[in-house]
Parts: structure tokens; C-alpha cells; sequence
């Protein structure tokens, strides 16, 4: 209970603190990913000083990709809601109207159809705006975190020389830590990058508008675990329902179900699990929890967050070990049959000789 009751204290307090733990987290994240880019260039000889610079423009690269992506989606995709305002509207009338010809009252189907309407779409464009202006916002701070980061990652590199012995079980720990993270976002990335291409060029060709900005959501939405797949295909369904009717907007969900649900649902689960080693069911409450925890960068940092919880709680502690197997992780959570000791030999079996010794006349 005491544990219970300290752990609430401290999520308690990462949530009052989540716009400074989110883009800390973050960084983190981005200088794991990048920290393997030192280690050729100081073996070829580099001073440590620039394999740091080093790791730090490929990160800052990493960054301005991932700023420039959400840009130009969020401001891509309130342009479109502002072209189509007139027919979202006339869709939402539609929607209504046909939701009360089959027995809902008026409230009812005011509601249902109030995702279709064009304040309620420009809001939520605004809302992406608004996000990505706040990650704009909190920039500057991640740069900073990953500049001290990068830097402290040279001295830390060098602390199994430091301590030997002394701390090689933690700094195996958190060498695991770091390296499923990456295997992490490695499988996240080429599946996104894979699903992206299939789903702007399948866009492209049935005509759907801006299918670059769908190819955008499906690669970020990707690195959402379990539920990205619905949040990348509401928006081009309810664009392709405006600009072609049920036909386009069926036939963009026909394709959404054949690729998306093949890779990101059937496919990619098992990768992930490989990689991390984490249960689906963990995998999934991870994004709701972590969310709730930090805001909108806990979805895309759900993963790495619960396995850093696991390798700081669990990997630590031998008697959860059945905690480590509930969470996915492939580990024995029998310990070893203690060996049989050896029964004593007896003087009197020394001194006696063997029934197939042979004995001189």
C-alpha cells in the first residue's frame, strides 16, 4: 500500500510537471536513438568533443523532420476544412436528416452529426495548430536537453570502465533499456514509413485531396501503439465522404483495412513484441496511461516510458520476476534446480575393494 500510495504522489506530480517532463522525455528518447553515431566516430580517431557535436546535429536533424512533418500537416489540413467548409456543412444537414428518417430524436442526431461540422473540424484543426505551436513553444528547451544530454552520454558511455564489477548488473540493466528503445523506434519507423507511401499513393490514385497530409498522419499516427490506425483514417474518410460520397469514402476505408490492419495490426505487433518484449495488453493500456500522465507526447513515448518503469522497478528487484513475465518479458521465472550435493563416501567403501577389481593369488 505504502508503494501504491507513493507511486500515485509521484505520477501525481509528473502530471503537474507534464510540459517539462514531455519535452524531457523527448529528448531523452532522440539522444538514445542518435548515442550509437559516437562510438565509430571515436573509434576512427574523432576527439570527443565533435563525435558530441555530432550526435547532436543528427538529433537536432531528427527534431526539425519531425517539427516540419506536424507543420505542415496541422496548417495542410485547416486549409482543406477551410476549402470544404461549405460541402462539410451541407454533409452534416444530410447526416441529420437521414439519422432522423430512421428514429433518432433531434438531440440525438444533432450530436451524432456535430463531428461534421465545420466549427467543430476547425477546431480541431486549430487545436493541431495549437499543438504544434506549443511544440514549437517547448523547442527550444528540448534543444537545450538534448545539447546536455549529448554531452553527459560521453561520460556515462565510460562508466562500466569506471566501476567495473561494481555496477555491471544496473548498467546491463539500463544497456537493455536503451537498446530496446531503439529496436523500438527503428520497427516503428520502417512500418510507418512502409504504411505512409501505400496510403498517400493509394489515396493519390482514387483521388482523395492532399494525400501527402494523409501519408503525414499515417506515419506519425504509427508510433501511436493500437489506436494510431483509427486516428490516421477518420480525417481522409471524412474528406474522401465530402469530395466523392460513400463510394470514395468506403474505398478509402477498403484500403485503410487492407494495409494498415495487415501491417500496423497483424504484422507490426509482433516486431514490437519482439523487440521490446512487452504484452499487447500492457502495449495498449501504456498509451492510455502515459497520455493521461503527460498529454499528447505520452502516446508516442507510452512504449519507451513503461519499459524505463520496468528496467527502473522490476529488473532490479528478483522477487518480481513474475511481474517481469506478466509484462511480456521473456524471462525464467523458475529459478534453477539447486544441485543434488554428492552422498558421502564412507571408509568403509573406500577400504573395500570393487566386486570387478582383480585381486593377485
Amino acid at each position: 500500500m505504502l508503494g501504491l500510495a507513493a507511486a500515485v504522489v509521484a505520477l501525481a506530480g509528473l502530471h503537474v510537471a507534464r510540459d517539462v517532463v514531455g519535452p524531457l522525455a523527448l529528448a531523452a528518447v532522440i539522444v538514445i536513438i542518435v548515442h550509437p553515431v559516437r562510438r565509430p566516430l571515436e573509434r576512427r580517431g574523432w576527439p570527443r568533443w565533435a563525435a558530441t557535436t555530432a550526435v547532436i546535429v543528427v538529433a537536432y536533424v531528427i527534431l526539425a523532420a519531425l517539427a516540419a512533418l506536424l507543420a505542415f500537416a496541422g496548417f495542410q489540413f485547416a486549409r482543406l476544412v477551410a476549402d470544404y467548409v461549405d460541402d462539410l456543412q451541407r454533409l452534416a444537414d444530410d447526416v441529420i436528416a437521414w439519422l432522423a428518417t430512421i428514429g433518432f430524436d433531434q438531440q440525438g442526431a444533432d450530436a451524432a452529426a456535430s463531428w461534421l461540422q465545420p466549427s467543430t473540424l476547425l477546431g480541431l484543426a486549430s487545436s493541431i495548430s495549437g499543438a504544434v505551436l506549443a511544440v514549437a513553444t517547448a523547442f527550444f528547451f528540448v534543444l537545450a536537453y538534448v545539447i546536455f544530454m549529448a554531452a553527459d552520454g560521453a561520460r556515462y558511455d565510460r562508466a562500466s570502465e569506471v566501476f567495473g564489477e561494481e555496477r555491471r548488473p544496473t548498467l546491463e540493466r539500463f544497456g537493455r533499456f536503451n537498446s530496446g528503445v531503439r529496436r523500438y523506434f527503428v520497427v516503428n519507423a520502417s512500418f510507418g514509413a512502409v504504411v505512409a507511401i501505400i496510403d498517400g499513393l493509394a489515396l493519390w490514385a482514387i483521388g482523395v485531396p492532399a494525400p501527402a497530409v494523409w501519408a503525414v498522419l499515417a506515419f506519425v499516427t504509427n508510433f501511436i501503439p493500437n489506436i494510431g490506425f483509427v486516428l490516421g483514417l477518420v480525417p481522409p474518410v471524412i474528406l474522401a465522404l465530402v469530395v466523392g460520397g460513400w463510394p470514395l469514402a468506403l474505398a478509402v476505408i477498403a484500403i485503410y483495412c487492407v494495409v494498415n490492419v495487415v501491417l500496423q495490426v497483424l504484422v507490426q505487433p509482433k516486431f514490437v513484441s519482439d523487440a521490446v518484449n512487452l504484452s499487447l495488453t500492457l502495449s495498449f493500456f501504456s498509451v492510455i496511461f502515459w497520455t493521461f500522465v503527460i498529454g499528447p507526447l505520452g502516446a508516442i513515448l507510452s512504449i519507451p516510458l513503461t519499459l524505463f518503469v520496468r528496467a527502473l522497478v522490476l529488473e532490479g528487484d528478483p522477487d518480481a520476476r513474475w511481474l517481469r513475465w506478466l509484462s511480456g518479458d521473456r524471462v525464467d521465472v523458475h529459478p534453477p534446480d539447486p544441485v543434488a550435493p554428492a552422498p558421502p563416501v564412507l571408509a568403509s567403501d573406500a577400504e573395500t575393494p570393487s566386486p570387478t577389481t582383480r585381486t593377485d593369488d
